[in-house]
C-alpha cells in the first residue's frame, strides 16, 4: 500500500510541473547575457581582426559607471616652458634681474653698479645715504626731495650731482670731507629750502638760490673771501643762517628782512657798524624778526656800538668788555 500511494503522488507532482505556464524572458538589453563561457571564445575572437581595428575596439570601450572624460596630459615641451616662466624671478617693479637696467623704486646705477636705493634707503621722495662711506653724491631719482648723506667721505660737489632735481627741497651733508663745491651746483635747484653743509673743509660758498629759508655752513673754512658779497641779499625768505666756528671776520651783509636767528659765534668779526642791522636814516624803524643775534667767541667789544642794536628787540649775545 506505501508503494502504491508513493507512486500516485508522484504522477500527481509531475502532471503539475508539465502543465504549469512558461514565465516570460527577461530582457537585460544585451545579447550576450545568457551566453557560457564557451561562446566567448567564439564572440570575441581577436585573432583575425587587424590591428587598426583592435585599437579602436579598445579605445572605445569604457568601465560601465563611469562618464566622465579623462584630459589628456600635456605636451612634454609645453610643460617644460611653463616651468621655466614659473621659474625665473621678478624685481618688485616687474623687471627681469637679467635686464642691464634697474626701474621703478630702486633708482639709477651708482659707481659701483648698484641702484641708489638699494645702497641707500629711499622711502618716498627722501633718500637716506648717511654712514655708507660714500666718496660721491650718488645719482638720485627725479623725484627727490629730501636727500642725507651725513658722515660719509665726499669731497667735492660737482655741476650735475643734482641736475634737473626739480623738486629737491633739502640737502644735508654734514660731516663730510667737502672742501670744494662747483659754482653751479645749487643755483639751478628751483624749490631748494634748506641746506646743511656743517663739519666740512668749505673755504668758499658757491651762488647760492635765493629760494632757501634755513642755511647751515658752521665749522667750516670760511674766511674773508668766502662769502660772496651781497650773497643773502635776495633770499626773502631766509628766517636761519648759521655761520658758526669759521673764520670770517665780517658780517655778511646786506642781510635779509625777515631773517630770525643769525649765528656767528666764533669767529674772528673785529667791529659792526651801526647799519649793520638798523636803518640809521630812519629812527623809527624796528626789526622785528632778528631776536636770536650770537657774536659770542669773536674779538669784538659791543659795548662800543650801541646805536646798532636800537631797532631790535633783543641785544645780540656777545662780549661787552
Amino acid at each position: 500500500m506505501n508503494i502504491l500511494a508513493s507512486l500516485i503522488l508522484g504522477l500527481v507532482f509531475f502532471d503539475a510541473a508539465v502543465t504549469a505556464p512558461t514565465p516570460d524572458s527577461i530582457n537585460y538589453d544585451s545579447e550576450t547575457y545568457g551566453a557560457t563561457l564557451e561562446d566567448f571564445d567564439n564572440l570575441y575572437n581577436y585573432e583575425n581582426i587587424p590591428i587598426e581595428q583592435a585599437e579602436s575596439e579598445i579605445a572605445t570601450m569604457m568601465p560601465s559607471g563611469n562618464s566622465e572624460l579623462l584630459t589628456l596630459p600635456p605636451k612634454p615641451e609645453e610643460t617644460q616652458e611653463e616651468e621655466e616662466e614659473e621659474s625665473t624671478p621678478r624685481l618688485i617693479d616687474g623687471s627681469s634681474p637679467q635686464e642691464p637696467e634697474f626701474t621703478g623704486v630702486l633708482g639709477p646705477h651708482t659707481n659701483e653698479d648698484f641702484p641708489t636705493c638699494l645702497l641707500c634707503t629711499c622711502i618716498s621722495t627722501t633718500v637716506y645715504c648717511d654712514d655708507h662711506e660714500l666718496d660721491a653724491i650718488p645719482p638720485l631719482p627725479k623725484n627727490t626731495a629730501y636727500f642725507y648723506s651725513r658722515f660719509n667721505r665726499i669731497k667735492k660737489i660737482n655741476k650735475n650731482d643734482f641736475a634737473s632735481l626739480n623738486d629737491l627741497k633739502r640737502i644735508d651733508l654734514t660731516s663730510n670731507l667737502i672742501s670744494e663745491i662747483d659754482e653751479d651746483a645749487f643755483r639751478k635747484l628751483p624749490q631748494l629750502r634748506e641746506l646743511v653743509l656743517r663739519d666740512n673743509k668749505i673755504r668758499q660758498l658757491p651762488e647760492l638760490p635765493t629760494t632757501l629759508t634755513f642755511i647751515d655752513i658752521s665749522n667750516n673754512r670760511l674766511g674773508r673771501k668766502g662769502i660772496k658779497q651781497e650773497a643773502f641779499k635776495d633770499m626773502y625768505d631766509l628766517h636761519h643762517l648759521y655761520l658758526t666756528d669759521n673764520n670770517l671776520d665780517h658780517i655778511p651783509l646786506p642781510l635779509p628782512e625777515n631773517l630770525r636767528a643769525l649765528h656767528l659765534q666764533n669767529n674772528n668779526i673785529l667791529e659792526m657798524h651801526e647799519d649793520t642791522f638798523c636803518n640809521v636814516k630812519n629812527v623809527t624803524y624796528i626789526r622785528k624778526a632778528l631776536e636770536d643775534i650770537r657774536l659770542d667767541g669773536n674779538p669784538i667789544n659791543l659795548s662800543k656800538t650801541p646805536q646798532a642794536y636800537m631797532c631790535l628787540p633783543r641785544l645780540p649775545i656777545g662780549s661787552l668788555v
